[in-house]
């Protein structure tokens, strides 16, 4: 089976007051995308993919002039499900977004949260990114197949880390990479934290045996030599790094993350199309681009009611998974 989600992974900091156009803070005059006092909520701890994507983001749309004062603030907890039932409660707040993606929608299963993101306003997916497998530089696995073997040895006793919590991306990646070596998912030792940045000093530490996350969020490390890439998850090789995907390295299963925005319910409909307009424009401009292109992001842009289709379809496909491989 394979589970091919589009990921994404978060547009932006955006918001905007429902106002005739006026002159911006700038100087020039106001496009419709200035929202003063947006906040923009992680709902994991610093370094993870969420985290790089909304700062990113953020710094993207004020350098572009779009809008200003955008403060990006941290509310971990539970797999991202502590941000999300925040902002639930956060009713008709149109200054108000957070940064989200797959893991999000894997938590609410896990954890059986209370809210889901059925309760939210969706914005945009901005990305999609391939998840990468990793070991420490002294690590005595040098290829992705002297890994799986190892693994496959003793699968209870190679521990691997990932960025999200069960039912997230870090987690059902390794999932079906064990399905597809034949590893019971079950015996699989999935140590959760909440973010690449707690992963990053575990696989250091020699804490776990390897770890499994964003391409984005580990790319300054590898090049380093900090890290030790092993294999790339998604269907083709990423261009600029040296490793194989999965399917190359004989496993037969490939996957993908995403990551977007979504904001407080009960929004009105300006406040609504003023947030999609802000990250359209940020979408557009040449300092996302570069972005996208500097992260090693797909770009995977989807708005609105369109997005909320794909929410949807997500949960879905993620409860499917999960009841699948005994989850």
């Amino acid at each position: 089976m394979r589970l091919r989600t589009s990921i994404a992974l978060l547009g932006a900091a955006l918001l905007v007051f429902a106002v005739p156009p006026l002159l911006s803070t700038d100087g020039g005059t106001d496009t419709g995308t200035q929202i003063p006092g947006l906040r923009f909520m992680v709902p994991n701890t610093p370094g993870g993919g969420y985290d790089i994507t909304a700062r990113t983001a953020s710094k993207n749309a004020e350098d572009a002039g779009l809008t200003h004062g955008i403060e990006v603030f941290n509310l971990p907890g539970a797999g991202g499900t502590v941000g999300l039932t925040r902002l639930v409660g956060e009713h008709g707040n149109g200054k108000l977004a957070m940064s989200m993606g797959l893991g999000v929608v894997g938590a609410v299963h896990t954890n059986k949260a209370p809210k889901t993101l059925a309760d939210t306003t969706p914005i945009a997916r901005l990305t999609e990114e391939q998840d990468i497998v990793v070991v420490a530089k002294d690590s005595p696995y040098r290829t992705i197949g002297q890994l799986v073997d190892a693994w496959k040895k003793n699968p209870g006793k190679l521990a691997v880390g990932g960025g999200s919590s069960p039912g997230g991306p870090d987690h059902l990646a390794p999932m079906l990479m064990a399905r597809a070596a034949g590893i019971e998912p079950k015996s699989v030792n999935y140590v959760p934290f909440d973010g690449g940045g707690e992963l990053l000093a575990s696989i250091l530490g020699n804490k776990v045996a390897f770890g499994v996350s964003g391409v984005g969020e580990y790319l300054d490390q590898i090049k380093s030599g900090e890290l030790r890439l092993l294999a790339v998850t998604g269907p083709m090789r990423v261009p600029g790094l040296d490793a194989p995907t999965l399917r190359e390295a004989g496993l037969d299963t490939d996957f993908t993350n995403w990551r977007g925005i979504v904001a407080p319910p009960g929004l009105s409909d300006a406040e609504r199309d003023k947030l999609i307009r802000l990250v359209t424009e940020l979408h557009k401009s040449k300092q996302w681009q570069e972005s996208l292109k500097k992260n090693g992001w797909d770009d995977a842009f989807l708005t609105g009611d369109l997005f909320g289709d794909f929410l949807e379809e997500q949960d879905d496909e993620v409860d499917s998974v999960l009841k699948e491989l005994g989850l």
